[in-house]
């Protein structure tokens, strides 16, 4: 029987996996991959990944996260 997980967990882990890829030396140039990636290995929707899209490129630009 699958394990029904609730869609804020899976965001999480999908912050929590992008960010494990750009420590490893991804470049935020690759960013777009790695979130189109995340959301395929999640299974998240489009509100989601827009969602991830704002998040990364609020933190890569250097405004605060609030």
């Amino acid at each position: 029987m699958a394990t029904v997980v609730p869609q804020s967990e899976l965001v999480r882990r999908a912050v929590d996996w992008i960010t494990e890829r750009l420590g490893q030396g991804e470049t935020s140039q690759e960013l777009s991959r790695l979130v189109e990636s995340a959301a395929m290995r999640f299974n998240l929707g489009p509100l989601e990944v827009e969602f991830l899209e704002r998040f990364y490129n609020k933190n890569t630009t250097g405004e605060k996260q609030s």
